[in-house]
């Protein structure tokens, strides 16, 4: 009965069958194959707009390999104080990008505010001796499992463009923001005005491959020789491609995590009826409050989870993956009924 991240979720057997199909093949090596050949085309459905599409390994390559295309050594990137990019990445974006620091801005609940941006803004003299604002970084879902709506989305990223600033967008849980929307992926990516897009597929049902996916075609440019440098590039491309194909054609993306989502709105409204619930939950995962003792207790009946110190002493995370079993989510719906107010 696990619930501490959905990066221990299964791989979905479309996605299997995919990469089972593609070793069938004898097509060319480093990405001269027809499944990366679908991709470009595929996502510009999906998304409703010309994109250009690379797959890498990890969600942690895909956001630093995309800040380093759009932000130079000396570059800074603003970015929400509990970021992933700055929590959970071992120092990623200043090592792709060359030297490039982020930015802390704090928010409620995982989200910025143009009013906090601005504050941020106000104080940086902007001479020589500090880094020089180039990017704004955002987390869609975010890593307090909220969302931002496309209006929210479009006034932070007009605070960007006012100010000569590309943006990227720490899409992991992407799809769970989407599938909570219920909007068009293009609604809160490039007409929002996000300029290139992190994309999760590792979380929700894929195996070795997230996308960057770039909208301004002028930050694609350098892509191509930044990932091979990196060595994100793998030289048998189409395993890759073929699970992001398999991920997004016929909508798979947005069923699995419509199937997170739901278990997540389960727990959340067992520990909201409790007294538990630290913030809204919009996506996947749920933030609740348990004394050290609760924490045992559950631990000791079969859950696992996450402390989560950044909201406080007493916060827990727990994430549905789309694979949870039913019998584990009515399980913890129970202990959290249960529980009572703190």
């Amino acid at each position: 009965m696990d619930f501490g991240s959905d990066n221990a979720a299964g791989v979905h057997p479309a996605i299997l069958a995919a990469v089972a199909e593609a070793a069938a093949a004898e097509p060319s090596a480093y990405d001269a194959d027809p499944w990366t050949a679908r991709l470009d085309p595929a996502f510009g459905d999906l998304f409703g707009a010309p994109v250009r599409v690379f797959p890498v390994p990890s969600g942690t390559a895909a956001n630093g390999l995309a800040l380093a295309a759009a932000v130079p050594p000396w570059g800074g990137v603003f970015a929400h104080a509990e970021a992933h990019v700055e929590v959970d990445e071992a120092g990623a974006v200043p090592f792709f990008t060359g030297g490039a620091s982020l930015i802390l801005v704090p928010g409620a609940a995982g989200r910025l505010s143009v009013e906090a941006l601005e504050e941020a803004a106000r104080r940086r003299r902007g001479d020589v001796h500090q880094v020089q604002p180039a990017a704004l970084t955002l987390t869609q879902a975010t890593e307090a499992g909220t969302v931002y709506t496309p209006d929210a989305l479009a006034a932070l990223c007009d605070w960007a463009r006012a100010r000569g600033l590309a943006v990227h967008m720490d899409g992991a849980r992407f799809a769970n923001a989407v599938a909570h929307l219920g909007c068009h992926p293009g609604d809160i990516s490039w007409r929002a005005g996000v300029d290139i897009l992190s994309l999760g597929c590792i979380k929700n049902g894929g195996m070795t491959a997230d996308a960057i996916v770039v909208f301004d075609a002028a930050l694609a440019e350098t892509l191509p020789v930044r990932r091979k440098r990196a060595g994100m590039m793998p030289s048998k491309g189409r395993f890759a491609a073929a699970q992001l194909l398999a991920h997004v054609e016929g909508g798979l993306w947005l069923e699995l995590a419509g199937r997170a989502n739901a278990g997540a709105r389960r727990l959340a409204a067992a520990a909201a009826a409790a007294g538990r619930l630290m913030v809204p939950c919009e996506a996947n995962e749920v933030f609740v409050r348990l004394l050290p003792d609760e924490r045992a207790a559950l631990r000791k009946a079969g859950f696992g989870f996450h402390d989560w110190e950044l909201f406080g002493p007493d916060a827990a995370r727990l994430v549905v993956r789309w694979d949870q079993e039913e019998a584990a989510i009515e399980a913890l719906e129970r202990a959290l009924a249960l529980l009572g107010p703190a």
